[in-house]
C-alpha cells in the first residue's frame, strides 16, 4: 500500500473518530439512525476515493464524473435503498395489526376498586411549570449558584413515599463547566401536593448531565459506557429512596423494521460516579418509576385506536384517539400515564380513561361516558371567567367513588390562585374554591343543587364522633391555615380541616373536648373534617 493510500487512510479514520465521539451515533445498522449513520460513513469514503482517483472531479459546489465502477454506486447507495425500502414496507397499510396489537389490549377495570378516594393533602397540584418557577426562586436565594448554574427538566416522582418534582442544577455554560470539575452541586425538590415545600439538597455533586461537555456529558457517556449498539431515548432524572441522584435512560428495539420501538429496559447511571447499570424491565429496581417513554406510549394507544378494523375502516367504526393531553400519575403506589379516550369526532364526550403502567406497560381501561378534560377545562375557566383564570390539564379522582375532574385555576403569571373540581357525568356541575377543600364543598354544594344530586351523595358517607384533643398543630399551604390533629377515640387518624370549617379551631389546644364530622371517603389515615365544634369552648 502507497504512503499517500495510507495517510488517506489514517485521515479518514481520525475523522469518523471525531465523528463518533462528537455526535454519539448508534453504531447498530439494525436501527435507522445506525443504518444512516453507516450510509454517511460510506458514501462519504466513495466519495473521496473517487476524487484521488481522478474519476470524480470537485469544481465549485459539483462534481463531476468521468466513470465509475458498479462496485462504487452499490456501496455508496446500499443503506439508502435499504433505509428507503424497509420504511415503505414497514408502513401501517401492510402491517396495520402489528401497529393495532403493539399496544395490548387494555384490562378492563372498576373506577372504584382501583382508584383511590380523594385525600386533599395528597392531590397533586403543582404542575412542571410551577415546579420549575418554585425551583427557580429558591435558587435565587444563592446569588452565588445562580450565576454557576441553570435548571434542568423537572421529573415527578415518589421519593420513600413522597410525591415530589425534582429538578437536577445543569453547568449554564463551557466555562462553567470547566470550573466544574466536580459537577453541578445537587438538586432541587418541590413538593407536588405543596408549593411551600421546597428544598434544595447539596449533599450529592451532578457531575454526568446534559449539558456537559466531552466524557461528562451524560448521553455520549451512556453511549460509550454499554450503549453503542442500542437504541437510547428518554433521559430522565431520579432519585432512590435515599435521595441519591440517578439518570435512568430508556432502552429501545424495533419490532418492525426500524419502526415501532419497544421499551426493553433501561441504563441507569449514577449522576456523580458515571457508573452505569443495564436492567431489562423486569429486574429493574424497585425505585425507577419510569422507563416506558410517554411519546412511546401515546403513539401506541392512538395507533390501537386508528387501526381497530385495519386501514380501510372509512366508517370509523370502533375508532378512538386519545386526549389532547395526558398526566404522570401515582395510584397505590405504582406510577401510571393517564390520558382519556374518546370516539373519533368532534363532539365533547369521553368513553372512558386509560392508565398505563409506565414500568411494564401494563394498560387497563376504565370505561364511562361524560365530558372530556378539555370540555371540563372550559367549564371551570368559565365559572370563574370575570378573572380570566385558565385551568391545567385535569387529574381524575374518585369524590365519594365516582368519578371527577380536578385542575388548578392559575393567572397570567403561572401562580395557583383557585381550585376546581368537575363532574365529569355532568361538566355543567362545578366547584371552584381558594383552597382545595372550599372547592370541594362548593363541588357537592353545586351536585345536591342539580338534577343529578344523586350521583355522589357523600352526605349518608358522613361520620360524627366525640373524644378529647391528643395533639394539635396548624401549618401554612397556598396561602391558607390547615388545622391537623388527633383525638383520643381515634388514635389511628389525622383529621385535617381548613380554617373556614369553623373559628374555634384557632382557639383549640391539646386537652379540649371536642365533637366533628368527617368524611370516611379519604384513604390512609388521613380523613377531612367537614364540620367543628369546640366543647370545652362553649362550657
Amino acid at each position: 500500500m502507497k504512503k499517500s493510500k495510507i495517510v488517506l487512510f489514517i485521515v479518514l479514520i481520525v475523522f469518523f473518530g471525531v465523528i463518533i465521539f462528537l455526535g454519539a451515533p448508534n453504531l447498530n445498522p439494525l436501527y435507522g439512525d445506525g443504518l444512516a449513520f453507516w450510509g454517511f460513513v460510506l458514501t462519504l469514503t466513495v466519495v473521496v476515493l473517487l476524487v484521488r482517483s481522478g474519476i470524480a472531479t470537485v469544481s465549485g459546489s459539483s462534481i463531476k464524473v468521468k466513470r465509475v465502477r458498479p462496485a462504487y454506486i452499490v456501496i455508496a447507495a446500499a443503506p439508502w435503498v435499504i433505509l428507503i425500502a424497509v420504511g415503505i414496507f414497514s408502513a401501517p397499510f401492510f402491517h396495520s395489526a402489528r401497529y393495532r396489537d403493539q399496544m395490548p389490549q387494555p384490562e378492563t377495570r372498576q373506577f372504584t376498586s382501583d382508584v383511590q378516594p380523594l385525600d386533599v393533602s395528597q392531590l397533586p397540584i403543582v404542575d412542571s411549570d410551577l415546579a420549575s418557577n418554585l425551583a427557580d426562586k429558591k435558587l435565587g436565594e444563592k446569588p452565588a449558584l445562580g450565576s454557576q448554574v441553570t435548571l434542568g427538566d423537572p421529573t415527578i416522582q415518589k421519593v420513600d413515599g413522597k410525591l415530589v418534582w425534582v429538578v437536577p442544577l445543569e453547568d449554564s455554560g463551557f466555562f462553567k463547566w470547566l470550573a466544574n470539575t466536580q459537577g453541578t452541586p445537587g438538586y432541587i425538590v418541590v413538593s407536588a401536593t405543596d408549593p411551600s415545600d421546597v428544598t434544595y439538597v447539596d449533599k450529592y455533586n451532578i457531575k454526568y448531565q446534559p449539558n456537559a461537555y466531552l466524557l461528562d456529558n451524560l448521553a455520549r457517556h451512556t453511549r460509550f459506557d454499554g450503549g453503542m449498539l442500542t437504541g437510547l431515548t428518554d433521559y430522565s432524572f431520579e432519585l432512590d429512596d435515599s435521595g441519591k441522584p440517578y439518570w435512568v435512560v430508556s432502552t429501545y428495539s424495533n419490532l418492525l423494521g426500524f419502526s415501532l420501538p419497544e421499551a426493553t429496559g433501561a441504563i441507569v447511571v449514577d449522576a456523580q460516579t458515571g457508573k452505569a447499570t443495564r436492567y431489562t424491565i423486569a429486574d429493574m429496581p424497585k425505585w425507577v418509576d419510569r422507563v416506558q417513554p410517554e411519546d412511546y406510549i401515546m403513539t401506541q394507544l392512538e395507533n390501537r385506536g386508528n387501526y381497530i378494523h385495519g386501514v380501510f375502516n372509512f366508517s370509523n367504526k370502533d375508532k378512538f384517539q386519545t386526549s389532547d393531553g395526558d398526566l404522570i400519575v401515582y395510584n397505590n403506589g405504582r406510577c401510571y400515564l393517564y390520558t382519556g379516550i374518546t370516539s373519533v369526532g368532534s363532539d365533547e364526550s369521553a368513553t372512558g380513561f386509560v392508565l398505563v403502567d409506565m414500568v411494564t406497560k401494563k394498560p387497563y381501561l376504565y370505561n364511562m361516558s361524560g365530558a372530556t378534560e378539555y370540555a371540563a377545562q372550559t367549564s371551570a375557566e368559565g365559572k370563574v371567567q370575570n378573572l380570566k383564570y385558565v385551568a391545567s390539564f385535569p387529574l381524575i379522582t374518585n369524590v365519594g367513588g365516582q368519578p371527577t375532574y380536578f385542575m388548578t385555576l392559575k393567572d397570567d403569571a403561572g401562580l395557583i390562585k383557585q381550585y376546581a373540581f368537575v363532574s365529569v357525568s355532568d361538566y355543567s356541575i362545578v366547584g371552584t374554591g381558594e383552597t382545595i377543600q372550599n372547592a370541594l364543598d362548593d363541588f357537592n354544594q353545586s351536585l345536591n343543587g342539580s338534577s343529578s344530586g344523586s350521583v355522589i351523595n357523600t352526605d349518608e358517607n358522613k361520620q360524627t364522633i366525640e373524644g378529647v384533643v391528643t395533639r394539635f398543630a396548624a401549618e401554612s399551604q397556598s396561602g391558607s391555615t390547615i388545622y391537623e390533629f388527633m383525638i383520643d377515640k381515634e388514635s389511628g387518624k389525622i383529621f385535617t380541616a381548613t380554617y373556614d370549617v369553623s373559628n374555634q379551631l384557632a382557639l383549640t389546644k391539646e386537652g379540649d373536648k371536642i365533637k366533628v364530622t368527617y368524611s370516611p371517603s379519604a384513604s390512609g389515615n388521613i380523613v377531612n373534617v367537614i364540620a367543628f365544634a369546640n366543647e370545652t369552648l362553649a362550657q
